[in-house]
């Protein structure tokens, strides 16, 4: 049986176009052996028993032996009962007979049932996934194994096919943006300050790679994987699926899918609180649309406006801001029409920074940055904040880039504005970048170099980007 379900993609054949794609023969051995494993038989205690728990039924059997219990489910292939425990009166033991031997389980509720990580309404309901996953997991060790040693998300590329299309399609025509880059030379002491060592590059294809937001999934009818083309078995929680893209994978698999996930706007529910490459991703932009729409309604009316950026607009305001966003995307309306203030349009941006999951300056580069404003020698600070600067990811990078650039023409209005780098840095750095643990002290104690980091990035934008 396992062979001939091997040899099932051997017919498939897939060309390089993706008009041509067909789609994969799903492997149907393991599907096989869920419909042949156990099927549950509950054996009830002939007496009523006062002591039964309310979330149990007749297959409770009180406070009996565990070689009692193995007489009650002889030769029952799937039989099972619930007994109280002899060691520890007053937790409950689940008695299951598989593979000629009686199996036995600490059982809990809080609920639901569960003897693992997964949760039952029933207790039949545990059983039949417990005796699928013990059949299929015994007559297929082997199998299950060295089932993603040829996975047809590579060999065929299926997943893969249809989104390279719509990527091409909707990147075509896009030009590549260019950054600053430093040029190798020994005899230059210092790069950052002397700017005849730095030289305009064309920036490499920027792939803005994206891991997959698995999260565990039950699936309602029969379901393969879209990785290795197994059949996904179980009752519930039978795999994994990606909130961002639906990609329906094995829980082992999950694990060697590539980080390519292309996200749906249809499952992206909300542009606040988004994480940043996924919103990006999903709209195939360089930045999110919050940042380029509120940049440039601050850019046509607002840059010398006094305080701008540290003067609070209406809270109720910038937060119509946010709807409007989260339900209209690109067709929200920010315009002075609608919000005449600019400083409402300014606390939006501000606030769609600070609400991001993963900040700009991202969680695992925090203390890169923090280390680099406190180093004493100024040019030696500029690098370290260079090389972190290259470790962002694409989108976190671009999107610090075009914020920097801004607000760096938002300095040269400083005789209106009133806003010089330094204040912008106090405004921007805890909006940029947070510490990993949600600390009050670790916050305050870094706020003097989240305001440096800031201010050099805007002060020496031209050189750092």
């Amino acid at each position: 049986m396992a062979a001939s379900s091997n040899s099932s993609l051997s017919g498939s054949s897939v060309s390089s176009d993706p008009d041509d794609y067909q789609p994969p023969i799903w492997k149907s051995y393991l599907y096989q052996l869920q419909q042949e494993a156990p099927r549950p038989k509950r054996i009830t205690c002939p007496r009523e028993m006062e002591s039964r728990p309310k979330y149990y039924g007749r297959e409770f059997h009180g406070l009996i032996s565990r070689d009692y219990a193995d007489e009650l489910l002889a030769g029952a292939e799937g039989s099972y009962l619930i007994r109280e425990s002899q060691r520890q009166p007053g937790t409950h033991t689940l008695a299951l007979r598989f593979g000629h031997q009686t199996l036995n389980y600490r059982l809990f509720y809080d609920g639901k049932h569960f003897v693992g990580e997964k949760r039952f309404e029933s207790v039949h309901d545990l059983v039949t996934d417990a005796l699928i996953t013990l059949y299929i997991e015994t007559k297929a060790a082997e199998y299950i194994a060295k089932m993603t040693t040829n996975p047809i998300y590579e060999h065929l590329g299926y997943t893969s096919l249809l989104k390279d299309k719509m990527v091409h399609r909707l990147s075509r025509g896009r030009t590549e943006p260019r950054r600053v880059t430093f040029q190798k030379d020994e005899r230059i002491a210092s790069p950052l300050v002397r700017r005849s060592a730095l030289k305009d590059t064309p920036e490499k294809q920027c792939s803005y790679e994206k891991i997959h937001n698995f999260k565990v999934h039950t699936f309602r009818g029969p379901h393969w994987c879209e990785y290795c083309a197994n059949f996904m078995w179980g009752l519930i929680a039978q795999g994994v699926r990606c909130s961002d893209c639906g990609l329906n994978v094995h829980k082992q698999c999950s694990k060697l899918v590539p980080s390519d996930c292309q996200p749906d706007l249809r499952r992206i529910k909300k542009v606040f609180s988004c994480d940043l490459t996924t919103l990006v991703k999903a709209h195939n932009a360089t930045r999110p649309m919050v940042v380029d729409m509120c940049i440039g309604e601050i850019e046509l009316r607002g840059m010398k406006s006094e305080g701008l950026y540290r003067v609070s607009g209406f809270s109720e305001h910038i937060e119509d801001v946010r709807l409007a966003f989260d339900r209209d995307g690109e067709r929200a309306d920010i315009s002075a029409t609608a919000y005449a203030d600019i400083n409402i349009i300014a606390g939006a941006l501000k606030l769609y920074l600070r609400d991001l999951p993963i900040p700009v300056i991202t969680f695992d580069l925090y203390s890169k940055f923090i280390q680099a404003a406190k180093n004493p020698n100024a040019e030696y600070r500029l690098e370290a904040i260079h090389e972190g600067l290259l470790q962002l990811p694409p989108a976190h990078y671009e999107t610090l880039r075009y914020l920097m650039a801004h607000l760096k023409r938002v300095t040269m209005f400083e005789k209106d504005n009133l806003m010089n780098a330094e204040n912008l840095g106090i405004v921007f750095g805890p909006t940029l970048m947070q510490p990993p643990e949600q600390n009050a002290l670790t916050t305050l104690n870094d706020m003097r170099q989240q305001k440096l980091v800031v201010q050099l990035m805007i002060e020496h934008e031209d050189v750092l980007f």
